[in-house]
């Protein structure tokens, strides 16, 4: 089953706290996005890939991309105010697939076997996400922070990216929550409003979105031993 994802790469990352774009941030002299654009590169599945940027940052990509002799980007979309946004604008230029994913630019650490599984699950459901479940004690507190109760854990998910949809659903999904004016956390927020449900496929604790300086030191870690 072949697919093409759109990949959100916008986003400054002020949590980062780098100055730049975190998709330039480089890991062992390679940056970021490129990890992330040869999972997909890499796989016989992919037949294209949507990058969504801040056009003002393209020549910039088409550096990068020229450079490590990344073949599959199909299209450069301009990025919106929020990710939704963004997400929905690359969506537009999926052509000639059935299956679209959605992945995070900033979370390399991606393994093919879980792609290939999580578009098995997403072509017979319709809807499918990666996910781990949550190893934490979970509480939720009031607004003074005070705790007001442990949830129970057991059917607790950490929900990752990609997310994998028949392109009609996650179209539907996205004119949905733009007529109603919603803004969801991710894709499959969108779908589950539908209402249409959405599969999880179990994935893997390395898969991690490099969000903040601290997850660098984790992301130097991982690639010491990384295998994709």
């Amino acid at each position: 089953m072949n697919y093409q994802v759109v990949i959100p790469a916008a986003g400054q990352g002020k949590r980062m706290n780098a100055g730049k774009n975190k998709q330039f941030i480089e890991l062992r002299s390679i940056p970021v996005i490129i990890h992330t654009l040869r999972v997909f590169e890499q796989d016989p599945m992919c037949k294209g890939i949507i990058l969504v940027i801040n056009m003002d940052e393209q020549p910039t990509f088409d550096e990068l991309i020229r450079t490590y002799n990344v073949q599959k980007v199909v299209s450069f979309v301009q990025g919106g105010s929020e990710r939704q946004y963004s997400v929905y604008n690359g969506l537009q230029a999926v052509k000639n697939t059935d299956i679209v994913l959605v992945h995070d630019g900033a979370r390399p650490f991606l393994k093919q076997e879980h792609v290939h599984k999580l578009v098995n699950v997403a072509a017979e459901k319709g809807a499918a996400v990666l996910a781990v479940p949550v190893k934490d004690t979970i509480k939720r507190a009031s607004r003074d922070l005070y705790v007001e109760e442990t949830v129970e854990r057991s059917s607790l998910w950490a929900i990752q990216t990609p997310q994998a949809f028949h392109v009609s659903i996650l179209q539907e999904a996205h004119e949905m929550a733009q007529k109603e004016g919603f803004l969801g956390t991710d894709e499959a927020s969108l779908v589950e409003r539908i209402p249409k449900q959405v599969y999880i496929v179990k994935g893997d604790y390395l898969n991690i979105k490099l969000t903040t300086p601290d997850d660098l030191v984790f992301a130097e870690a991982i690639l010491q031993n990384w295998t994709s």
